[in-house]
């Protein structure tokens, strides 16, 4: 999971300083995230899953799809 949240911010050429304004959170706070020195609360989760537009479950893992919701074929 922490791996996920740091190329996700890394994709987007965002810093730690950046994302943790997105969530109210200090940089050092944020960085504990990342490193997985901290586990990230639901609420945290859900900000960065809103934030990213993609999954809680691709976030902790759970899937490899990165976006949000699957496309319908047609």
């Amino acid at each position: 999971m922490y791996k996920r949240i740091r190329d996700l911010r890394e994709d987007r050429d965002l810093n730690q300083t950046q994302v943790a304004a997105v969530l109210s959170m200090s940089q050092t706070g944020y960085s504990k995230y990342e490193t997985g020195e901290n586990d990230i609360p639901t609420v945290v989760l859900i900000k960065l899953a809103d934030f990213y537009g993609t999954s809680i479950d691709y976030l902790l893992g759970q899937t490899d799809q990165r976006t949000r919701y699957p496309t319908k074929s047609r």
